[in-house]
């Protein structure tokens, strides 16, 4: 929160202290009291518990020890964020998820006394891409709430899911006693008040019944598939849900490649420095489970996957060959523990890239949004010289259309897909207009006019 002086000429932070009040036995006003007995700092939904400030905190930490300490891709002191590109989507926690992994990152110890505020850039709700946005575009809901439906006709009558109503459905209201994927509450809202309670300990656990093994297991797998089946199935379902996100991250890496590094107006200071301006090397974006997720699956590297636990990371790295400069990196990173029992949880996404510094505003990329058929044959080349490579919790992901040629990957190693390949691939689901085609096809079904062909994703 930001506060300023009477003639709005300077910001600074508005230091607070927060109570919270509840309704008293006599619907009077009274002050809320935790578990503990604690009245101050606790969670509203959406926030970040002090587990999820905990393990972010963590997360931020392994950052460092990767790029910073072992790779040396970033400095071990920073003055500024200039070369960052910090986001964060509108829901708290992210925000603060953002925070707490780059305070693990970059530590007071680690930053200048002149550090100056960092930029985190934000869109409006209506234009954010950091996450699959249902409220915003309406065909995505749509499609969203048929792959939903589509789920529940598939399992609400199972043995599973009557082993799940053997086990939770003498908790559930008296005006939905059943457990079903549609119920209310819905399957996949269980499921995350089950992961949230478990990861705090024995102050929130619910009834032992909640955390049986077998229970568990099959409730992951009915909320991924309601949640997730669409990107591997659907390429209209990809483009609207994850294809805009994947389009800018594409974009940027194809700037370091044939451009030579990549500049965001939207992350500098405005300054005036003259370090405003310089190439972004590394960015870091807080965003959602479901945003991982969603870049897993469109890329046919999710089979056989768990929902993301929380405090998940995936990176997304960019590098080129030996002879120029090591590592042009990108990653994203996900969930951290953060419980407030309603909504998704936070995540992290951060890229990484390279090249040289420069003090002017970058002019509007010529190559955003092209698709690689356009692009000439020299410029191809250079996009077979860097390499795309995705790590979900530190383990490697294979895309099947990089894995499928040789030639579309490095030499002895398929998890190092080329940058042209890769982006052959991401061009199949980057829409040309994102809010244009969020009104296409209004009342189709699964697979509407954009989606005949049904290509599998990762290829």
């Amino acid at each position: 929160m930001a506060s300023s002086s009477q003639d709005l000429s300077a910001w600074n932070g508005f230091q607070w202290r927060r109570k919270m009040e509840a309704f008293g036995s006599n619907d009077e006003s009274v002050v809320a009291v935790g578990p503990s007995g604690e009245i101050e700092a606790m969670c509203q939904h959406g926030e970040l518990t002090d587990k999820g400030r905990e393990t972010t905190y963590a997360l931020g930490r392994r950052l460092r020890h990767l790029y910073v300490d072992q790779l040396g891709f970033m400095p071990q002191i920073k003055s500024d964020t200039e070369d960052m590109y910090l986001r964060a989507t509108p829901i708290p926690r992210a925000l603060e998820s953002l925070q707490q992994a780059f305070w693990g990152m970059y530590p007071a110890s680690a930053r200048t006394l002149d550090f100056p505020p960092p930029v985190i850039v934000a869109r409006s709700v209506s234009e954010e891409t950091l996450f699959p946005n249902e409220g915003n575009c309406r065909r995505f809901r749509q499609l969203a709430r048929q792959f939903a439906d589509r789920a529940a006709r598939r399992w609400n009558d199972s043995e599973q899911m009557n082993y799940l109503n053997s086990l939770w459905s003498k908790y559930m209201p008296e005006t939905s006693p059943k457990v079903a994927v549609d119920a209310h509450p819905r399957l996949s809202g269980i499921m995350d008040t089950i992961n949230a309670t478990d990861a705090h300990g024995p102050a929130t656990k619910l009834p032992s019944e909640f955390y049986d093994k077998k229970g568990r297991a099959i409730i992951d797998r009915i909320a991924v598939e309601e949640w997730f089946a669409g990107y591997s199935e659907s390429n209209e379902y990809r483009r609207l849900g994850i294809g805009a996100l994947m389009g800018d991250v594409v974009d940027r890496m194809v700037s370091t490649a044939v451009d030579g590094g990549w500049r965001s107006s939207s992350a500098a200071s405005g300054s005036g420095n003259a370090e405003e301006g310089k190439n972004i090397r590394f960015a870091m974006s807080g965003c959602h489970d479901t945003t991982l997720a969603s870049i897993l699956s469109s890329v046919g590297g999710f089979q056989d996957e768990s929902w993301p636990p929380f405090t998940s990371s995936v990176a997304i790295e960019l590098f080129s060959q030996p002879s120029r400069s090591g590592a042009d990196a990108g990653a994203m990173l996900e969930e951290f523990s953060n419980p407030s029992i309603a909504s998704k949880k936070s995540g992290i996404l951060s890229k990484f890239f390279g090249g040289s510094q420069s003090s002017a505003h970058p002019a509007p990329s010529e190559t955003a949004r092209a698709p690689i058929s356009s692009f000439p044959a020299e410029t191809r080349e250079s996009l077979r010289k860097h390499y795309v490579r995705i790590r979900y919790n530190d383990r490697p992901v294979r895309i099947p259309g990089c894995v499928a040629k040789a030639e579309n990957h490095l030499p002895g190693d398929d998890t190092f897909c080329t940058l042209d390949a890769f982006k052959e691939i991401v061009d199949k689901f980057t829409p040309k207009n994102w809010q244009t085609e969020c009104m296409d096809n209004l009342g189709e079904g699964l697979h509407g006019p954009n989606d005949r062909e049904r290509s599998p994703a990762g290829f």
